[in-house]
């Protein structure tokens, strides 16, 4: 079944927390609300379970409104991001109480608490009370207590946020394993990008309540539609440079003295633009690289700081008075602060915005 929202908008007094979001999430799908805190992705959340009431829009379960449906009558199941688990039932309880306050026999509730205590791996921990947990652990509870129901629809808000850094990382893995297995429609709310990119069908960049781009991890991450997405999406994230056009000898951003070649791909979009059109060039740090021949580079900086990240480093360069710039290479490369460097971007990797609109520059 079909989860679609149309226009959906939300105001608490004077302040609109979310503003006229379309999206539409097939059967099945996995798709991740991401953006910084406070941008209104887990209100957005909250109006799909039913917890908050939409101020404008509509959102539909295939063809059926829900705007008015209580949260107990639209067959959804929330994992939240502190558990909320029953801190006086055990472990067996607390998956099953949904099914007891609907009816469920004793039979089919053991039946299934069982099921899912051997899909999530805790069999032996059905007995425990959830102090006796670890955070792991209480996780896996909360995601039973949703899984036994067998709902249409998984709504998820931040459920790793609380976890180490190193649990969050196999629970990503298990949690996508889990969605694989159950083939249940998953909406999950968060502001950590890797945790969209690698659990994602697709991915809802929000911004201030704004949606700003809806589609694969990929194509986020390649074809960002604006400067947000661009600057929001990537780790470390893309640098942005504010240059001027100039059709002289070939279509070039100029930076101060250095001047960057703008690869074929875009001299359609930029031959429509006037000479000194002010552009902003889209890099990442991954497609720059830099050599000890500074001379005979377009672009020159100085390195002002050196990072071992495991098997890259990057490297903080200041090319001219304004503009700096990160560069990812690999860790053997040796560069030392204050070493003057060449640095020569990819062309195939650049990407061109408005700097009004903030649109990416596309045919």
């Amino acid at each position: 079944m079909e989860v679609s929202l149309e226009k959906v908008s939300k105001s608490f007094g004077s302040l609109e927390a979310v503003k006229d979001i379309d999206l539409s999430i097939r059967e099945r799908e996995f798709v991740t609300l991401l953006g910084p805190s406070g941008c209104g992705k887990t209100t957005l959340l909250r109006m799909i379970a039913g917890l908050e009431k939409v101020t404008s829009g509509s959102i539909y379960f295939g063809d059926k409104l829900v705007n008015n449906l209580r949260p107990g009558d639209r067959d959804v199941a929330m994992v939240f991001q502190n558990y909320a688990l029953y801190p006086h039932f055990n472990v067996a309880r607390n998956i099953g109480y949904g099914l007891k306050v609907r009816g469920a026999p004793k039979s089919e509730i053991e039946r299934r608490v069982r099921e899912v205590a051997r899909i999530l791996e805790i069999e032996g921990l059905l007995e425990r009370k959830p102090r006796q947990l670890s955070g792991g652990q209480r996780q896996r509870v909360a995601l039973g207590r949703a899984i036994v129901r067998d709902p249409f629809l998984f709504l998820m808000d931040e459920p790793l946020s609380n976890l180490d850094a190193k649990l969050r990382v196999s629970m990503r893995a298990e949690l996508k394993r889990f969605h694989m297995r159950l083939n249940t429609t998953t909406i999950y709310v968060t502001h950590d990008q890797l945790e969209a990119m690698t659990m994602s069908d697709k991915i809802a960049v929000i911004n201030d309540g704004v949606l700003q781009q809806f589609s694969t991890p990929q194509e986020v991450y390649n074809r960002p539609t604006n400067v947000f997405v661009a600057g929001f999406i990537g780790n470390p994230p893309m640098n942005l440079l504010n240059g001027t056009l100039t059709h002289e000898n070939g279509p070039a951003l100029k930076f101060g003295p250095a001047r960057q070649t703008l690869p074929p791909a875009t001299h359609p979009i930029v031959s429509k633009c006037p000479e000194g059109k002010r552009l902003i060039l889209g890099i990442r740090p991954q497609d720059i690289s830099l050599s000890e021949a500074a001379a005979s580079a377009n672009l020159v900086g100085k390195v002002w700081l050196v990072e071992l990240v495991g098997s890259e480093k990057l490297v903080d360069l200041a090319c001219g008075e304004d503009i700096q710039l990160m560069a990812e290479v690999k860790a053997e490369q040796n560069f030392s602060v204050d070493q003057t460097v060449g640095v020569q971007f990819n062309p195939s990797r650049i990407h061109l915005f408005d700097p009004e609109s903030g649109i990416a520059m596309r045919d």
